[in-house]
């Protein structure tokens, strides 16, 4: 996936077919609800798209591992989204790829979210918002997992930013991107 760096934060259900038409290879799906979600999800993966649901944004999801545990079981979910370190580790226990998402408001958020991140070992970590590449290389200093930088990205110069300041991958909601 390192070659094309951009991954699809699916936050508008309408944008769906620009995903399948894209050379995206990682969507994040983080809108819908649970009775859409199969077969959603079953598009995406026909179209060779790699599917990771963001647990708190999707309507009807429990936040915890049996929520967890039936989405890979009976959705069939490349990986999970969660802000939540418990999630990240019952993600892992089942051989899912977890992502935490970080939301970097401030230090002391940051350096808490830095110990969670060592401590869980998610596989990668979501960085918001994603414009701040000293922030980036920060974080990336003080972790071994890779880094999407994501939120309030719109331009190939703001992704162009993001990959100088350290991160591995991008994440956007922004069609012209994919």
């Amino acid at each position: 996936m390192k070659e094309y760096p951009i991954i699809a934060s699916v936050t508008d259900l309408s944008k769906v077919d620009s995903v399948i038409r894209s050379k995206i290879q990682r969507v994040n799906l983080v809108t819908g609800d649970i009775c859409i979600l199969k077969e959603l999800i079953t598009k995406l993966h026909e179209a060779e798209k790699k599917v990771f649901v963001h647990l708190e944004m999707i309507s009807g999801v429990g936040r915890d591992s049996s929520a967890i545990k039936y989405l890979s079981k009976n959705f069939n979910i490349d990986g999970i989204i969660s802000t939540k370190a418990n999630n990240i580790a019952a993600a892992k226990a089942l051989g899912l790829s977890a992502t935490l998402r970080v939301f970097a408001i401030d230090t002391t958020a940051l350096e808490s979210a830095i110990k969670v991140i060592n401590k869980t070992k998610p596989d990668q970590v979501e960085l918001m918002p994603g414009l701040m590449p000293s922030v980036i290389k920060r974080v990336k200093s003080k972790i071994k997992q890779p880094i999407i930088a994501g939120g309030l990205i719109r331009t190939s110069e703001e992704v162009r930013q993001a990959i100088a300041g350290g991160a591995d991958y991008v994440s956007t909601a922004g069609t012209t991107l994919w």
